[in-house]
């Protein structure tokens, strides 16, 4: 019986030691203020978990990835931040403002590559 459960106990061994090791997380921070985001492109490999950390310098702004469901507000300066989490597959995705933050507000955009 103790040979059955030592080579059980390697079989499971073997095949842990098989799997691939999580991958980790990176942790992008990202500033919103006066009709930017900075930085403004943010390049990764392809399949990585993003944390991205988003912060307002000024007044209250969103956070949306084109073609996702990633939409999130940022608070305004000094009252916290605001974190979402993305997986992007191989590509360009642009991110905008999508609460209305002023005259500029049209042109507030960046973009993640993926390659």
């Amino acid at each position: 019986r103790l040979l059955a459960l030592a080579l059980v106990i390697g079989v499971v061994v073997a095949e842990g030691a098989a799997l691939p090791a999580a991958q980790a997380t990176r942790v992008i921070e990202i500033t919103a203020e006066r009709f930017t985001f900075t930085p403004s492109e943010v390049r990764v490999k392809a399949a990585t978990r993003l944390e991205i950390r988003l912060e307002s310098d000024d007044t209250a702004h969103g956070f949306h990835i084109v073609g996702t469901d990633v939409d999130i507000e940022l608070p305004k300066r000094g009252r916290g931040a605001a974190t979402v989490t993305f997986q992007p597959q191989p590509g360009r995705y642009t991110f905008e403002c999508s609460r209305v933050c002023g005259a500029g507000h049209e042109f507030m955009r960046g973009v993640i590559i993926a390659e």
